[in-house]
């Protein structure tokens, strides 16, 4: 733009905004204006009037209001997108234009407000002071991982005839509730199984089986909370129906070595041990390092303040929001349901929007300054690697991640690595040991 810093002055409206206002002389507005008029006359129809042959004056009476909008959107297009390049501007969301219309003989005016990356330079990330948490394995440790594979491996037996129901085993019923003499739809079931004590049903449910013996039948009111999920039995009394048909125990095994059996790549006890110990270390090691990652950029994002672009974390938002709609598909909940369920999450995420785009963009600052950059062949290494993973070549998975346009978020996903570990390599890290937990704590 010849004439830049002639028709534009840039207002810093904030370090996430700036404001860029145009003067664009009436001559420059004319001719734009004139070439908008001759292109309509190509194509307008007018009664009375051949194409081509129409008068400025008539197409002023018919075209006034579009041959401005297309003045417009040319000056805009001519000078805005200049001006961004003279002046090293890179917006992250479409600017808002402000202008009040061409008024013949003056100058044109118009202003376009746009949403930019902070320009900060970024401190305290060399020698930063952090405590790393000290892995320690105990037998207690390994004693509960002994324990969820005893879970997994548990089994349902039945108990005999003249055993009651009592808390910590398992019934099988058939039940139907009643509501002033309906029938409940939802508040029915055949072969429900039920864990006693496990506070997972109505409450008061659960209590009223308790003493029950197998083939016996029970009627009993339970009143439901007022503020119960579904609203026609909120703070009613429903009457029950329930048939006991089974009551079950679940057995644990015994561990020893039959119990390795279970586990084609182990040959003894010991041999199971020593894996789980490896692995749980692995757990550990794996955890300490993420809490303190965490912690580093805590601090690194209280040492610069910056904020963050509105644009951006409304985007992380929508992508948190994505990925929880997802999960919830993953799980079968209703699409409808998941629809309605969705938008009280927005303003949940927000805080966690906010840290996360403040950390990409101070790592991302971090990484010009340091001048960190990621190889082609370190880019082609991850993409073999996922492909690995997920069981595809890679010459398929990576053209699938272009077309996606994923190549770049790998990109950054790996320039992000290099600046944490240049990060933690010259960070003091003292080693603590775990704080003991508090009486009634797990």
């Amino acid at each position: 733009m010849s004439e830049g810093n002639q028709l534009v002055t840039i207002e810093e409206i904030s370090p996430v905004k700036k404001k860029l206002n145009f003067e664009i002389p009436w001559e420059e507005t004319r001719k734009s204006l004139d070439n908008a008029y001759r292109i309509i006359a190509k194509t307008a129809k007018v009664k009375g009037f051949r194409p081509g042959k129409i008068p400025r004056s008539i197409l002023e009476r018919y075209y006034k209001e579009y041959a401005e909008e297309e003045t417009i959107t040319d000056i805009f297009n001519r000078y805005f997108w200049d001006a961004l390049k003279e002046h090293d501007i890179e917006v992250i969301a479409r600017p808002e234009v402000d202008q009040q219309g061409i008024t013949a003989g003056e100058s044109f005016s118009f202003s376009a407000t746009v949403e930019v990356e902070p320009d900060f330079d970024p401190e305290g990330y060399l020698g930063l002071e952090i405590d790393r948490e000290e892995v320690e394995m105990t037998e207690d440790d390994i004693a509960a991982k002994l324990a969820e594979l005893q879970e997994m491996y548990s089994t349902m037996e039945e108990t005999d005839e003249e055993s009651e129901v009592a808390k910590g085993r398992y019934v099988v019923i058939d039940f139907q509730g009643v509501l002033d003499g309906q029938p409940l739809k939802e508040m029915k079931a055949d072969d429900y199984l039920l864990e006693i004590g496990s506070q997972s049903f109505i409450p008061g449910f659960e209590d009223e089986l308790v003493g029950m013996k197998k083939g016996e039948r029970k009627e009993f009111t339970i009143t439901f909370p007022d503020g119960y999920h579904h609203q026609a039995v909120a703070g009613k009394e429903v009457v029950f129906s329930v048939q006991l048909k089974n009551i079950k125990e679940k057995r644990l095994p015994e561990i020893n070595e039959e119990f390795v059996k279970n586990f084609e790549e182990f040959n003894s006890l010991e041999e199971l041990k020593a894996d789980l110990r490896v692995k749980i270390e692995a757990q550990k090691t794996e955890k300490a390092d993420g809490d303190m990652r965490t912690a580093m950029m805590d601090r690194l994002l209280e040492k610069n303040p910056f904020p963050a672009p509105e644009t951006l974390v409304e985007r992380q938002i929508l992508s948190m929001m994505a990925d929880t709609k997802w999960r919830m598909a993953m799980q079968g909940i209703d699409p409808d349901k998941a629809a309605s369920i969705l938008p009280q999450y927005h303003d949940l995420y927000k805080n966690d929007a906010n840290r996360i785009v403040r950390s990409l963009l101070l790592m991302k600052r971090i990484a010009v300054k340091e001048n960190v950059a990621v190889e082609e062949d370190e880019i082609e290494a991850r993409i073999r690697e996922m492909a690995v993973q997920r069981g595809q070549t890679y010459e398929l998975y990576r053209e699938n991640l272009e077309k996606e346009g994923m190549i770049a978020e790998i990109r950054m996903e790996l320039k992000n690595k290099k600046v944490m570990e240049l990060i933690e390599a010259r960070a003091v890290i003292r080693p603590v040991k775990k704080a003991p937990a508090a009486p009634g704590e797990v």
